[in-house]
């Protein structure tokens, strides 16, 4: 009998249901990430940075972005969604997902990104191909 309550509840209500799971949010992604490195304005999720886990490529230079000269002494809060993909050979491919508002972020962004390089994901003794999906968040105020 309770099944089919929640059953019919469900059935009811799927759009507040799915919207409250399917909702990505910057608050959401901190809930998620086991990880996240916090700098003085800009913090990077998504990124692990312990070799013993194999679930993506392995970073080795990750240069952080840094806030666009010209935006000093404003305040900024704003954030781009992006997507590296390393080959097995440990070529990459910079994917932006979601961009930034303002141009420069996404340009401070994307400059830090194409230098960052990875070991291939392993598959046992075997490099594959791989990917993962980090964001950058620029942030002046609390």
């Amino acid at each position: 009998m309770l099944l089919v309550m929640m059953s019919s509840l469900l059935a009811m209500s799927p759009p507040f249901v799915w919207n409250k799971v399917n909702a990505s949010t910057h608050e959401s992604d901190h809930l998620e990430d086991e990880q996240v490195e916090v700098l003085e304005t800009v913090h990077v999720h998504g990124l692990r940075l312990n070799k013993d886990q194999q679930l993506g490529p392995v970073p080795k230079y990750t240069p952080w972005p840094t806030m666009p000269p010209s935006l000093e002494g404003q305040e900024v809060d704003d954030w781009m969604k992006a997507r590296i993909l390393v080959s097995k050979t440990a070529q990459t491919t910079l994917v932006v997902l979601v961009p930034a508002k303002n141009r420069l972020i996404n340009l401070a962004g994307v400059q830090a990104l194409e230098q960052w390089t990875f070991d291939p994901q392993m598959k046992g003794d075997d490099p594959v191909d791989g990917e993962l999906t980090v964001r950058l968040h620029f942030r002046t105020q609390e």
